[in-house]
Formats: structure tokens, sequence, C-alpha cells
């Protein structure tokens, strides 16, 4: 699982010429899925983004969570994160996850963050969005599954 997670001060994701998601301060994030994610790495994945602590205090040093500044939350879904571009010059997608199981796994990390989150907001899976986003830094971090999930970090 990889989550691209961009500290906004507001996002929107539109579909059909419509928006479907809105935040203000907080962070969009991009989650790809692949063929081997479960529940327990989602929260593991989950746990580590709420808590990550990239918001100013009040020395302008990056110490608070989400939490601590009320932050909300865009959820995208992007299979495309899972890209493999060793070969040619079109990418391929088969190291992501099939839709069913992509889409249950995102259903899933949008209603665990709901138990933590007040605001989270979400784009439609499968569908065409646009996103638009006022980045604060810029401030994007990437979390891998194969990293936070080792044995060894």
């Amino acid at each position: 699982m990889r989550f691209v997670i961009q500290r906004v001060n507001h996002a929107q994701v539109m579909t059909d010429n419509r928006t479907i998601g809105s935040i203000g301060k907080g962070f969009l994030v991009l989650i790809g899925i692949s063929q081997e994610d479960t529940k327990e790495i989602a929260d593991k994945m989950l746990q580590k983004m709420l808590n990550l602590r990239i918001f100013g205090d009040e020395e302008d040093k990056t110490n608070l969570s989400l939490q601590d500044v009320n932050g909300e939350l865009l959820l995208i879904s992007q299979f495309t994160l899972y890209a493999n571009c060793r070969k040619g010059n079109r990418p391929s997608f088969f190291e992501a996850g099939k839709p069913d199981m992509a889409n249950e796994l995102y259903e899933y990390i949008i209603k665990k963050a709901r138990e933590t989150c007040p605001v989270v907001e979400s784009g439609e899976f499968g569908a065409y969005m646009k996103v638009s986003l006022e980045n604060d830094g810029p401030f994007t971090i990437v979390l891998d599954s194969d990293e936070i999930c080792s044995k060894h970090s």
C-alpha cells in the first residue's frame, strides 16, 4: 500500500463537473492499493499517517499531528501509484490491486479514518476525477507499506 500525503491549506475533488469532496487544512492523501494488501496493513498505514507530526507548532517546528490542528482528510484512490515503468514507455499496472478488492480496502480505510478524524472526505473509486489543492509548504510525504510494515523498521 502506498500513501502520498500532501499537507494542504485546502483541497477538493470533482467528477462530472460536481464537487464530491472538499476539505480545509489537513491532508490530501492519494492511496494506492496492491494485490498483497490487507486490512492489517491498512490499519498500520492509517495509524502512521494520522500520527505524523508534520504541522508547525508555535515555534514553527514540525511537531503537531493532524488531530493536534483539527485537520481534515481527503482520501483519493489512485491505482497509478503502482505503475511499473521498468520496461518500455507505457506503464503497466499488474501490481495494483484488483478493483473489487482495492475498492473494499479503500472503503475500509475511509471508514476507519472516520473513527478518529471528524472530517473525512473522499473521491469516487474508479471514476475520472479532477483534484485541486493548495499544498502547504509544499510538504509531501510518501508512505510505503513495504517500509512501514517491515520488521526491520
